[in-house]
């Protein structure tokens, strides 16, 4: 009896490796696929680049949540980087990331900081990491360490793309860096603080966004206060993902090099506009963007126009 139910365990088990190997293989297969097809739109948009007038015109997507991919790719391209270096915070498990695309195309040279656990084993059955330079830092980012993290890899903080998306704590680490650590970038916001606020979550070493405000509508930066901070950096706004939720940002002595037409950063209501589902009270739930504001008026904020902590609400 025992060596029968021990036959049927190991059947058992190797069925289920077996389907797990496959399942990698088809996912392998799979971004081999979309990366050929990020390939070819990104030949399509080389013959294309004086034609861009605003980020919205580049759409194609490979690994990023949305058009990031597309947008990244338009600027290496318009700015003909070489030699590419970038990082990332803020990645989980690099599936859906800003940078990854750019690393499968290029090999290039890259740094990647989350707290997911396992990291460099669940990017390992992503990607070829052998195929560039791409460094892995299991750690939970604070305004404290972020520096130290980045000098550990890059100690002249000099690469040209840079991705944040911590969906806590944001502004204050951006802060913390230096003025000229990239060229272009990437940034995280959150649009239903509105287009006319300046505000923060408050700092905390350890921002929990759903712990913070359980709709998990109440987290990172207004997009006013992104650009006012990015501008005192010396850089310009350029625009936003579809989504409206990710920001772009280039130093300022390379926006002669792009197409795109200035924006009006005094009316930021396009870039706030947002319609994606974040409220995680009941079920998802869809509400509309007004809405939100109200759901987390309660929630406190740093407000950079007094640097005092204030209600949501006490600011209408």
């Amino acid at each position: 009896m025992i060596n029968f139910l021990k036959k049927i365990t190991e059947n058992f088990i190797q069925k289920i490796s077996n389907k797990f190997f496959l399942n990698q293989i088809f996912q392998r297969n799979l971004d081999d696929l979309k990366l050929q097809n990020g390939q070819l739109f990104s030949f399509f948009l080389k013959t294309n680049l004086k034609n861009i007038k605003n980020l919205d015109d580049v759409s194609f997507k490979v690994y990023s949540q949305n058009n990031e991919d597309a947008i990244l790719e338009y600027l290496i391209l318009s700015l003909k980087l070489k030699n590419i270096k970038f990082i990332e915070i803020g990645t989980e498990d690099y599936s859906e990331s800003n940078t990854r695309f750019i690393y499968e195309k290029y090999n290039c040279d890259g740094l990647i900081i989350d707290n997911t656990k396992n990291l460099t084993s669940k990017i390992s059955k992503l990607l070829h990491i052998w195929k560039g330079n791409l460094r892995i830092e299991e750690e939970f980012v604070n305004k404290n360490n972020v520096n130290t993290l980045i000098d550990k890899h890059f100690p002249n903080k000099s690469v040209d793309i840079f991705s944040l998306d911590i969906d806590g704590v944001d502004y204050w680490i951006l802060k913390e860096l230096p003025d000229n650590l990239s060229k272009i970038i990437v940034a995280e916001y959150n649009p239903y603080f509105g287009p006319d606020l300046e505000v923060t979550v408050p700092y905390s070493d350890n921002f929990n966004r759903t712990e913070y405000h359980s709709s998990n509508l109440c987290f990172g930066m207004s997009l006013r206060a992104l650009i006012n901070l990015m501008e005192n950096k010396g850089y310009s706004f350029i625009g936003s993902a579809s989504l409206r939720s990710n920001a772009f940002f280039i130093k300022n002595e390379f926006k002669n090099l792009l197409s795109l037409e200035d924006i009006d950063t005094s009316n930021l209501k396009d870039y706030t506009n947002a319609h994606f589902r974040e409220n995680k009270v009941n079920n998802l739930n869809y509400t509309e963007p007004a809405e939100n504001i109200n759901i987390i008026g309660e929630c406190k904020v740093f407000n950079l126009k007094t640097n005092k902590i204030c209600k949501i609400n006490q600011l209408f």
